[in-house]
């Protein structure tokens, strides 16, 4: 399945799957979305899911990307404290 995000800095692709699979617990961020799928209830498939409701897909994608923003957030937090306490 082809990506659709397009990534503003393309060197930072692994980076980002890193997090993702940090975020979700799992060893393979390609298969992330899959698990979270798993642990919603929601029948999500490799290939087409048309049949799919918007509600349900959002609540896998916004699963991920929420989690991961909070990351973000806090490692950014982290980082300006330490450059603050210094």
């Amino acid at each position: 399945m082809a990506r659709r995000n397009k990534i503003l800095v393309p060197e930072a692709r692994e980076g980002l799957d890193r997090l993702k699979a940090q975020v979700t617990n799992s060893m393979d961020p390609n298969q992330a979305k899959y698990e979270v799928a798993r642990e919603q209830g929601i029948n999500l498939q490799e290939g087409y899911n048309g049949n799919l409701r918007a509600k349900d897909a959002g609540k896998i994608g916004g699963n991920i990307g929420g989690n991961m923003v909070k990351e973000l957030v806090k490692m950014a937090e982290k980082q300006l404290g330490q450059k603050y306490n210094k």
